[in-house]
């Protein structure tokens, strides 16, 4: 199938060429139509596989040529509500589509500007939406189209209380897509509340991203920051270091900094400006290793990154493979690198059963950690890990050692 198939206007055909698209990804194959027909969607898919054109052109095909707002668009972070626009501005370029974004972190003077432009389409992350509907700037009484866009994320920022009041202020009538990769309880409810018999389309499973190598280190905390730029040294592409924390980026952007890298670093305390600026570095190659917490761990679309390492391993399972699906993005290939102390391994468990064999067994380095155990294979064979006590390894071959 290619983009010429689908029932859409001229104007929009040339912009989607224009932007060198030629055949639509099964996300798009699958929800464009019944999108088309004004029906309700539950698109479940991971980041990466082309969700945004999924709803943005079905939404442009509905609001060519209009005067009023008619689409609120919800992304759980700036950046994410940064690049839906860029997407509707470049697919709906000819078609006169206008969209505002409001997003915490920026002047509310910006915000009244973008809103007083009279847009068809608006990008709002959830907060900044409430403020502008208290304070009488908003009004959604004419919205026809609604999307939530990576729900099960706002379900992990503690979004959902403010979902619920936005969907409060919307007309009953009206079409709503739900976009997500998981389907946590709290979601579903609201998806079976506020949706009108959705058509829910799959695509994949829940799984890392099938073309990247993955690595996992068992070491000591204080030997990390030693292997991270080792590993550093030995990569050539871009690197994008997950952390756990805000104050924890800081240092470690810090630390790498002094060692002669080119880092940035991004999590939600920072400016709006310095996020942008952080991510258009690390995407135009300024800066060739980025920090962050899990705020880049979902939705933002880099392409070639070589090597993503999790310096601190994840608390929850879905975040680890939101992660590492920044790299081997699309046919790309890609590399998955994890640390892993004794304190992690409930975390490592619950990845393992999430995504099994492909998670490797834990691999302990000369220099950084004792060599890994005979038990760790054992244990694998269990379902489980564990980590070995210092001092107490017993030489056994590693199944999965890079070198460094």
């Amino acid at each position: 199938m290619k983009f010429v198939d689908f029932p859409l206007l001229e104007s929009i055909h040339q912009d989607i060429r224009r932007a060198g698209y030629e055949r639509p990804l099964p996300i798009q194959v699958a929800c464009i139509p019944p999108a088309l027909e004004g029906k309700d969607v539950i698109g479940l898919a991971q980041t990466g596989t082309g969700k945004t054109a999924a709803f943005a052109i079905p939404i442009i095909q509905r609001l060519a040529g209009r005067a009023d707002l008619g689409a609120l668009v919800l992304a759980p972070t700036r950046e994410l509500a940064a690049q839906i626009t860029d997407a509707f501005n470049q697919l709906g370029a000819s078609s006169g589509v206008r969209v505002a974004t409001i997003v915490g972190g920026v002047p509310l003077d910006r915000d009244h500007k973008a809103l007083r432009s009279w847009p068809n389409v608006l990008v709002a992350t959830p907060g900044r939406l409430i403020d502008h509907i208290d304070n009488g700037k908003v009004l959604l009484a004419e919205i026809e189209v609604l999307v939530v866009d990576e729900a099960d994320r706002m379900h992990d920022m503690g979004f959902i209380p403010q979902i619920r009041r936005i969907l409060s202020a919307l007309p009953r009538q009206r079409q709503t897509m739900m976009f997500t990769a998981t389907l946590p309880s709290d979601v579903e409810r609201i998806a079976r509340r506020s949706m009108r018999d959705p058509v829910r389309i799959q695509i994949g499973q829940m799984a890392p991203a099938h073309r990247a190598r993955q690595e996992l280190f068992e070491l000591g905390e204080d030997t990390k920051g030693p292997l991270l730029l080792k590993l550093l040294r030995a990569s050539r592409g871009r690197v994008l270091v997950f952390v756990r924390t805000k104050r924890g980026v800081d240092r470690l952007a810090r630390r790498v900094n002094s060692r002669g890298f080119s880092v940035g670093r991004i999590h939600g305390d920072l400016e709006q400006n310095q996020r942008v600026r952080a991510l258009a570095d690390f995407r135009h190659g300024r800066r060739r290793v980025l920090v962050a917490t899990d705020i880049a761990a979902r939705g933002l679309d880099i392409s070639d990154i070589e090597h993503v390492i999790n310096y601190d391993f994840p608390r929850h399972p879905e975040d680890y493979v939101h992660r590492i699906g920044r790299t081997a993005r699309v046919d790309a290939s890609g590399l998955a690198t994890s640390f892993a102390t004794g304190a992690d391994h409930r975390y490592v468990n619950d990845v393992r059963r999430l995504i099994g064999e492909k998670l490797p067994v834990p691999t302990r380095l000369e220099g950084y950690a004792v060599p890994a155990p005979r038990a760790a294979t054992e244990a694998k064979a269990r379902g489980g890990y564990r980590p070995g006590r210092r001092g107490g390894a017993v030489p056994g071959r590693h199944r999965h050692v890079r070198a460094l």
